[in-house]
C-alpha cells in the first residue's frame, strides 16, 4: 500500500472520528478508492493471523494440556508415567511442584532439552529434533504442561477459516469511558478457572439505531482486548464467542473494528484455556462481521 493511500485511509478516518458525538450510529463514508484500501488493509491482517496461528509453535500445534499435582511426577509416551503424552520419547522428563514452582528435567537419553526464555529461565523442553515442546503454565493457582507438536493434526489438516464478507458498517466509532479508580474483571475461562484481569473502562458505540457497550480488558501491551459473545454464534460464529482488539483510545474515543473478530484458540483445540465473554459483553445482536465458526470438515 502506498504512502499516499494509507494517508488518505487515516486522515478520513480521523476526520470521521473526530465529528462524531458519542454513541452516534455512524458508518464511516468510503470512496471506492478508500473502500478498496480497507479490504485490502483487512486481507493483509487476516494473513497475518493466518500465518501466526499456523506457525509450528502456534495454537494449531497443542497436543495435551496436562494439570501438575504436588510433589514429582514422570512425563513420556510410555504408559508406565505419572503423564502420559501424545508425542514423544517414552520417558522424557521428571517435573517436580512444590511451594508453588514447577522445575522440569528432561531424562537422560530422551534427546530433549532446555530452550532458554527471558533472564535465561527456561521457556520449555523441546524434543522430537526441536518438532515438539512442553512448556509449563499458570493458571490461578493451578500449574499445567502444555505440549506442542508441530505434526498435531489440527496443524496439518488446518482448512481455513471461512469469514463474512469485510463490512465498513462494523467499522464503529465508539467512546472509551474509563473507569475512576481503574478496576479488575473476574474472567472465567473454559477450564473454570476464575482471573481478575484489569479492566481499563468502557467502551460505548450504536449500530443500527441501537447502543451497546463492551468493557475492555488490558493485557498489558496498552491495547484494548475484548471477549464477547453475539447473536450470531453457535449457528454461524464459533459457541463460546470471539475475540476483538483495538488501539488505545485518543481523547476518548477509539475505533471497534468488528471485521477483525477472530475465533479463540479453543475453536480449534481443546487444549487451551480460553477465557470466556463476561456478562457484560453479550451483545444482543447478531454481529456478522469477522471470522465464523471454524468447520474442520471444509
Amino acid at each position: 500500500m502506498s504512502a499516499t493511500r494509507t494517508t488518505l485511509l487515516s486522515t478520513a478516518a480521523a476526520i470521521l472520528l473526530a465529528a462524531c458525538s458519542p454513541g452516534e450510529d455512524t458508518t464511516p463514508p468510503m470512496s471506492e478508492e478508500e473502500l478498496a484500501i480497507y479490504r485490502a488493509e483487512i486481507e493483509g491482517k487476516h494473513a497475518q493471523r493466518i500465518e501466526r496461528l499456523t506457525r509450528p509453535d502456534g495454537w494449531l500445534s497443542l497436543v495435551g494440556l496436562h494439570w501438575l499435582q504436588p510433589g514429582l511426577q514422570r512425563v513420556g509416551r510410555a504408559p508406565d508415567n505419572d503423564i502420559v503424552l501424545a508425542t514423544g520419547p517414552d520417558h522424557l522428563a521428571t517435573v517436580q511442584l512444590q511451594d508453588g514452582e514447577v522445575r522440569i528435567e528432561p531424562v537422560e537419553g530422551s534427546g530433549a532439552w532446555h530452550e532458554p526464555g527471558a533472564d535465561g529461565v527456561p521457556a520449555r523442553l523441546r524434543f522430537n529434533d526441536g518438532e515438539a515442546s512442553v512448556q509449563v503454565i499458570e493458571r490461578g493457582e493451578r500449574f499445567a504442561l502444555r505440549v506442542r507438536d508441530a505434526q498435531a493434526p489440527t496443524r496439518t489438516g488446518f482448512a481455513g477459516i471461512e469469514r463474512y464478507d469485510t463490512d465498513p458498517g462494523w467499522r464503529v466509532q465508539a467512546e472509551f469511558v474509563p473507569h475512576q479508580p481503574p478496576r479488575t474483571l473476574p474472567i472465567v475461562d473454559v477450564t473454570g478457572q476464575t482471573t481478575e484481569t484489569p479492566n481499563p473502562g468502557t467502551v460505548r458505540f450504536a449500530h443500527g439505531g441501537k447502543r451497546y457497550s463492551l468493557e475492555a480488558l488490558d493485557e498489558g501491551d496498552g491495547r484494548l482486548f475484548f471477549v464477547f459473545a453475539d447473536r450470531s454464534n453457535a449457528a454461524e460464529t464459533y459457541g463460546a464467542g470471539r475475540m476483538l482488539y483495538a488501539d488505545p483510545a485518543v481523547d476518548g474515543r477509539t475505533v471497534v473494528d468488528f471485521n477483525l473478530a477472530y475465533n479463540p484458540p479453543c475453536a480449534f483445540t481443546e487444549y487451551s484455556t480460553c477465557p470466556l465473554p463476561p456478562p457484560e459483553n453479550r451483545l444482543d445482536v447478531a454481529v456478522r462481521a469477522g471470522e465464523k465458526r471454524y468447520r474442520p470438515e471444509n
